[in-house]
């Protein structure tokens, strides 16, 4: 599950990147994805709508193991 949840991760960078935020997997445990939001991303008053209404949904939509995204701090 983690490569999967990996490979969808690298598909949204792009879209953070952009911004000038990042984003790095931390950890995938029993459905729970634990990722940590870096650059402009960790600062921003969006973030949390970023992991929910971007990656979570995202990552829901692809792998369906995954229960919920949560983010960790620097």
């Amino acid at each position: 599950m983690r490569e999967k949840v990996e490979a969808v991760i690298n598909e949204i960078r792009p879209m953070l990147q952009a911004d000038g935020g990042d984003i790095e997997l931390v950890d995938v445990v029993d459905g729970v994805v634990k990722v940590r939001l870096r650059g402009a991303c960790a600062g921003c008053p969006g973030a949390q709508m970023t992991l929910k209404m971007a990656v979570e949904r995202r990552l829901k939509a692809l792998v369906p193991e995954v229960e919920r995204v949560e983010p960790v701090p620097a």
